[in-house]
């Protein structure tokens, strides 16, 4: 039963997190001047992206920090405040909310979500991996079978890229400056986002296996660098943009996304999933989401390529040895142990 929970909560993220980079993408252009006023300033696309992520910063407030609060102080819940967990859940939401910042300027140079996420999705279990393996002195119980899934994963993510990507919006590989300032986003994200999930864990057995402490510590570390660090910077800069509807319910929408796939992680991990084979998962299913929303929104599965439907599977099929031959690991620690 406990493996079911895993398993929906595991689908719950990947489709929240899938859907996360093209519903931000909306909300950034939605802070775009329209095309008949010509091309948007640079002080004009700054303001949209610093908006847009003001906007993901205040989802993940109400989501992250009022509503658990809130069910904190009405219902209760096991488990306890201690400074380790809330030092590293605090850590965990400052990796996710500089994530979330890389996937922003990934966008804001011109890269788009049907590529740039599965280089994220894909790179970042590797991290995740290695800094789970680590925590959890696993090194050496690596097997052969869990390092190919794992490389399927990331074969099937490349592919699945490769095959997806609209042919016709090119400029991007012309670019050389502006792909290596996309290259550099992503890098940001991936090393973000694989931190995210093994320190978030540390947090959660740190505070006796909560779901709400933790999830609320990392509300609070989006709202300090996603609403008030870009909060003051929109006020000591200029005026140029606006705030437009469109851009903020898209980027409400997108904040909200992510913070209830940040929720299904912790729900997960509170279930007995364990970082090293939830996060690649994850990782390995949320692209595939992301491209299936774009290959909607242009033109149907029916232009789809067959190698895109391989990726597909190998990913699938990767993700399936990732979870059966993971390393255990050692038990957690006892609640109120140090860890």
């Amino acid at each position: 039963m406990k493996m079911l929970l895993v398993l929906a909560t595991i689908t719950l993220t990947v489709l929240c997190w899938g859907a996360y980079g093209p519903v931000l993408n909306s909300g950034k252009a939605g802070f775009m001047a329209p095309a008949a006023a010509g091309s948007p300033s640079s002080a004009e696309l700054r303001n949209g992206a610093l908006r847009a992520f003001l906007c993901v910063g205040m989802a993940y407030f109400v989501i992250a920090v009022l509503v658990p609060v809130t069910m904190l102080k009405t219902y209760g819940e096991k488990g306890e405040w201690t400074a380790s967990g809330m030092f590293w859940s605090l850590l965990a939401g400052a990796a996710g909310a500089l994530g979330a910042l890389g996937v922003l300027l990934a966008l804001l140079f011109s890269g788009q979500p049907v590529y740039i996420m599965p280089l994220i999705f894909g790179g970042a279990p590797v991290v995740n991996s290695v800094l789970t393996m680590y925590f959890g002195k696993s090194l050496r119980q690596v097997s052969a079978l869990f390092l190919a899934g794992l490389i399927m994963v990331l074969i099937g993510s490349v592919v699945v890229l490769i095959f997806g990507h609209d042919r016709g919006a090119g400029g991007l590989v012309q670019r050389m400056e502006q792909l290596t300032a996309v290259l550099a986003a992503v890098t940001l994200a991936i090393l973000s986002w694989g931190t995210y999930g093994p320190v978030l864990h540390k947090g959660q057995v740190a505070m006796g296996s909560s779901r709400l402490r933790p999830l609320i510590c990392v509300g609070l570390s989006y709202f300090l660098i996603a609403v008030i660090v870009p909060g003051l910077m929109l006020a000591a800069g200029d005026e140029a943009g606006s705030w437009a509807f469109k851009g903020v319910l898209w980027s409400l929408a997108a904040g909200s996304a992510g913070a209830i796939g940040a929720l299904g992680i912790i729900m997960c991990f509170n279930f007995g999933g364990k970082p090293i084979y939830v996060m690649p998962l994850v990782f390995g299913g949320a692209p595939v989401i992301t491209t299936l929303i774009n290959a909607a929104a242009h033109g149907g599965l029916g232009s789809m390529s067959p190698f895109f439907y391989a990726g597909l599977i190998l990913t699938c099929a990767g993700a399936a040895i990732v979870l059966v031959f993971a390393p255990r690991g050692h038990a957690p620690a006892p609640q109120g142990a140090k860890v």
